[in-house]
Order: structure tokens, then C-alpha cells, then sequence
């Protein structure tokens, strides 16, 4: 392949509702889209929070947007950026999503139905159907299956209603995808053995976070996960590298910081390589170990600046717009 680079660049982070408090702002308050970016290839969205209205900012609005979504599961802050999503409202645009199918009453529900479900009158007044631009949603298939070059794996994580994750392979790197996770109890350490093999030896966990001890004490059967719990899941999939993800709204960026900082920590007594507390605009950019050269890279629209660094194995460049 002649550039094998993965961009891997973060629109949306914070998990529960979107948060626009002025502590917040470093790290954003838009929730839940990454979107994995490869030369060549069409974009693959992973989840369709409210960050999805500005990833569709970067994009030229004189060209039709192709791409396809790996939506985790249909709760609001995950799938509620999709009505704002300005290049599918342009004629000859394309995007095909994929969702886990839902349980409703006993019965499951195709992805398709349960989109139309609730992305129509009177919960919101446009269907999917008038969006001028054509919009796909398919149920996620339970085997592997490619999007273009890359090769994408599903798998059932513990949560609120089912719930996926998705590991992406792409460029030489592999990416898993795991936002939202439920920790069984609070000193638990047994990780769903489906989600240790979805991330097994992968290049970048992006994971959900959520919690801190504190938070989970009152909150434990909410779906998430600590900070501690996100590093042990890095630390038993052999992870090279973990992005925290899906923060908390009540988490101003002081705290994140803390919370990273003690994360690196933990993760170094564990030998995970290296923490990050993904934000709004970073953009990791990854090739293969058998590339010298890191490749440099910029999200679109966002100002970035650079600083290099590596990961075990494979290289990386951290953009921030920090």
C-alpha cells in the first residue's frame, strides 16, 4: 500500500448529553464520534453523537460525502448528531450505518425500524427519508466484515440494552472501540471474555471512562466504568495504547487531567505503554511498525498544532489542539 496512514481523530468525547460549560472546553463537550480516516478510502464514523455535526463541517460541501457509521448502540448520545449531519443532507450523499439490533418487549428490532423510531415526528420533525441525501441503516452483522480495505469485528459489550463493540483494522493498525462499558462491581477486575479478544494486542483502545471511584459508589449500575477498570481492560487485552473516552459532563477539564494523570500511573504498574485523555479535535496518526517515518496530519477545520511521539510497535503522531 502506498500510504498505509490511519487518522484516527476524535469530534465528540463526553458521554450522557452534550456539556458546553466554560471548565469543559478543553476537552469538549460534544458527544460520542470518532472518525478513522485512511488515504484512499472512505471515512468510518464510529458512533453518531452530537461531535458528528462538526466532523461534517470539514467536509466540502461541493463533493457528495461517502462513508459508512459503526454505531456502539442507540442511546440519544450516541446517535442524535445524525439530523445535524450537513453532507447528508446534499443530494447523491451516501452513508451507510450499522447498529445493533434491539430488543423491544421480547421482539427484536432490526436497526432500521428502531432509527425510524424514534428519528421521526413527534420526537424530532424530520425522518430519515427527507434527508435529501441517502441514509442506510443496516443491523450489524454478528460475523466480520469489510468496509472498503478495512476489516471490522463486532462484539457484544456489557451495558444498557445491547450494545457493541467494533475492532477496525486498517493501514497495518487496528483499532478497538469499546465506549461503553459496564464494570461488574466496584474492585471488580473479570472483563467480558468478548471484549478482552474484540482488543486483543490492538494498536489504540479508545475506552469509556466515565467514572471515578466515586462516581461508580452511587452509580454502579449505570452502564460505565472507571478510569482504573478502563487501564486493567488495556493492561489484559495487551493494548499499546489507550485513549480514555465517553467523560463524564460533570467532569470539568481539571479533573480529566487528574484522572489521566493517575490513570498513566496505574498504567505503567500494569505495562500499558500509554494513556491519553482523548479531546475534541486530536487527531492520532498511525502507521505500521514496518513504516520508519511517522506520518504528521491535521483534522480538518480545527487548528491543530503538532507533537510526535510513539507508541510500542507501531508509530504514531498525537495532533492536539491543545
Amino acid at each position: 500500500m502506498e500510504d498505509a496512514t490511519l487518522n484516527v481523530t476524535f469530534y465528540g468525547v463526553r458521554g450522557s448529553t452534550p456539556s458546553c460549560e466554560p471548565a469543559l472546553q478543553r476537552y469538549g463537550g460534544n458527544t460520542a464520534c470518532v472518525v478513522l480516516e485512511q488515504p484512499g478510502e472512505h471515512p468510518i464514523i464510529c458512533d453518531l453523537g452530537t461531535g458528528l455535526r462538526f466532523f461534517g463541517r470539514s467536509h466540502d460541501p461541493s463533493v457528495p460525502f461517502q462513508g459508512t457509521a459503526l454505531v456502539s448502540h442507540l442511546h440519544w448520545d450516541h446517535i442524535q448528531g445524525l439530523p445535524f449531519f450537513t453532507p447528508v443532507l446534499a443530494p447523491g450523499s451516501k452513508l451507510e450505518v450499522f447498529a445493533p439490533a434491539t430488543a423491544q418487549h421480547g421482539v427484536e428490532v432490526e436497526a432500521d425500524e428502531a432509527v425510524r423510531s424514534f428519528l421521526a415526528p413527534p420526537f424530532f420533525p424530520v425522518s430519515l427519508d427527507a434527508l435529501r441525501g441517502e441514509v442506510t441503516v443496516r443491523s450489524t452483522p454478528r460475523e466480520p466484515f469489510s468496509i472498503g480495505s478495512a476489516h471490522v469485528t463486532s462484539a457484544e459489550v456489557p451495558h444498557c440494552g445491547r450494545t457493541l463493540g467494533y475492532r477496525i483494522e486498517a493501514g497495518g493498525v487496528s483499532v478497538a472501540y469499546v465506549p461503553d462499558h459496564q464494570q461488574p462491581g466496584p474492585e471488580a477486575i473479570d472483563i467480558a471474555p468478548a471484549v478482552l479478544e474484540l482488543a486483543r494486542d490492538v494498536d489504540l483502545l479508545i475506552h469509556d471512562a466515565q467514572f471515578d471511584a466515586v462516581d461508580f459508589e452511587a452509580k454502579s449500575d449505570w452502564g460505565h466504568c472507571t478510569v482504573k477498570y478502563a487501564v486493567r481492560v488495556a493492561a489484559q487485552c495487551g493494548a499499546r495504547r489507550l485513549a480514555l473516552f465517553h467523560h463524564d459532563p460533570s467532569h470539568d477539564d481539571d479533573t480529566i487531567d487528574a484522572l489521566a494523570d493517575a490513570a498513566s500511573l496505574h498504567a505503567a504498574d500494569l505495562g500499558v505503554s500509554e494513556v491519553i485523555a482523548a479531546s475534541e479535535g486530536l487527531t492520532l496518526s498511525m502507521r505500521p511498525p514496518s513504516d520508519v517515518e511517522p506520518s504528521t496530519a491535521v483534522a480538518p477545520d480545527l487548528g491543530v498544532g503538532t507533537e510526535v511521539a510513539r507508541a510500542s510497535g507501531v508509530a504514531v503522531s498525537v495532533l492536539a489542539n491543545r
